[in-house]
C-alpha cells in the first residue's frame, strides 16, 4: 500500500507519503505536526517557545521534543561556528517578520523588538527536561523546526508500522525505509529562477533541505528584506547567493547546513559543506550552479521525482 496526504501547517505545506501500514498513519502525521506546532510556533502565545522567550531568564519545564529542538539548535550553532544562530529572533522581527508569513503584507515595514542574540548562554538540562534562555535572548525555531519536525514524524510513522515514509515540510524532506518502487526516494531540487530546471537526487535514508531568499521576501522598492539573517550584522543576507541545498542524514542537520552555507557565501559555503562532510548545491544571483565535490554521487540512477 502507498498513501499520501497534504495539509497546511507550520506556515507551509506538509506532504507525507507512507508505504505500507495502515491508512490511520495519515491521521497520525497530522496529529504529530499539530502537536509540534503547538509547542514550537513563535506565533502562538501559549507555545513552549513563546513561554521560553517570555520567561525573563527563568528555567522552564518543557516537553522532550522541545528539549530536543533546543539541543539540536545549539549543536547546529556550534558546528557552523555561529553561521546558523537560533537566537536571531530579534533581528527577524526587526526586519519585519513579526507575524505568520501568510499574514505578512508584501510591502511590510520594519518591526520592533528588544530581543538580542546569545546562544552560548542557553542552558538545557535534559534529565530534568528544562531549558533556560538568558533574559532578553530570543529563540527562533524557524531555522531548524521544520527539519526536526520531519525527522520526528518519519521516526513516528515507521515505529507505528510503515515500511517507508517521506515527510516534506515546506521543502525540508526526510525519507526513510522503503520507497514506493523499492529503490531510492527521488527528491527534486528546484532552480530559484527557473522552475522547469531542477536536479533530482536519489536518497535511500536521509534528508534534503533548501534555503532561498526568493520565496519569503517582503518590503518596498529599495528596502527588500527576507528571513535569512546574517548573525554577524543582524540583517538579511545579501551576498550573491540565491539558494543553497544540503543533503544530510537527518533533516534538522540539512536545514542548519543549508542556512549556514547561505550566510557563508558561495566559496565559504562550499568549504563549510566539505569541512562538515556534507554535500549540497549552491546557486548564485545569476543562476550559476555550484555543487559540492560529492554531490554527483546522489544523481546516479535518480528516477522521476515524487517529492519536491
Amino acid at each position: 500500500m502507498e498513501a499520501e496526504t497534504r495539509f497546511p501547517a507550520m506556515g507551509s505545506t506538509v506532504h507525507v507519503i507512507v508505504v505500507g501500514g495502515s491508512l490511520r498513519l495519515l491521521d497520525v502525521a497530522r496529529e504529530v505536526i499539530e502537536a509540534l506546532e503547538s509547542r514550537w510556533s513563535r506565533f502562538r502565545a501559549t507555545s513552549e517557545v513563546s513561554r521560553l522567550n517570555d520567561a525573563g531568564g527563568r528555567s522552564l519545564l518543557v516537553s522532550g521534543e522541545t528539549v530536543g529542538l533546543v539541543t539540536r539548535a545549539l549543536e547546529g550553532a556550534r558546528m557552523t561556528g555561529g553561521l546558523y544562530d537560533p537566537t536571531v529572533l530579534g533581528d527577524v522581527i526587526r526586519a519585519g517578520y513579526d507575524r505568520s508569513f501568510e499574514l505578512l503584507q508584501p510591502d511590510a515595514g520594519r518591526g520592533s523588538s528588544s530581543f538580542r542574540s546569545g546562544y552560548g548562554a542557553i542552558e538545557v538540562d535534559e534529565p530534568r527536561s528544562t531549558v533556560r534562555l538568558p533574559a532578553g535572548v530570543g529563540f527562533d525555531p524557524g531555522g531548524i523546526g521544520k527539519g526536526y519536525a520531519a525527522d520526528i514524524l518519519a521516526t513516528q510513522i515507521l515505529s507505528d508500522g510503515a515500511a517507508g515514509v517521506c515527510a516534506n515540510i515546506g521543502g525540508d524532506v526526510r525519507v526513510a525505509g522503503d520507497a514506493p518502487d523499492g529503490s531510492s526516494w527521488p527528491v527534486a531540487i528546484e532552480h530559484p529562477f527557473d522552475p522547469g530546471r531542477m536536479e533530482v537526487v536519489a536518497i535511500r535514508d536521509g534528508a534534503v533541505a533548501t534555503s532561498t531568499r526568493t520565496r519569503r521576501a517582503w518590503g518596498g522598492t529599495g528596502d527588500r528584506r527576507h528571513h535569512l539573517i546574517d548573525p554577524a550584522s543582524g540583517r538579511p543576507v545579501w551576498n550573491g547567493v540565491a539558494s543553497t541545498t544540503a543533503i544530510a542524514a537527518e533533516a534538522w542537520q540539512a536545514e542548519v547546513m543549508a542556512k549556514a552555507a547561505f550566510v557563508a557565501g558561495i566559496a565559504e559555503g562550499l568549504h563549510l559543506l566539505a569541512a562538515t562532510g556534507t554535500d549540497g548545491l549552491l546557486i548564485d544571483d545569476e543562476g550559476a550552479v555550484y555543487p559540492s565535490a560529492g554531490f554527483e554521487r546522489f544523481l546516479a540512477e535518480a528516477p522521476p521525482a515524487i517529492a519536491v
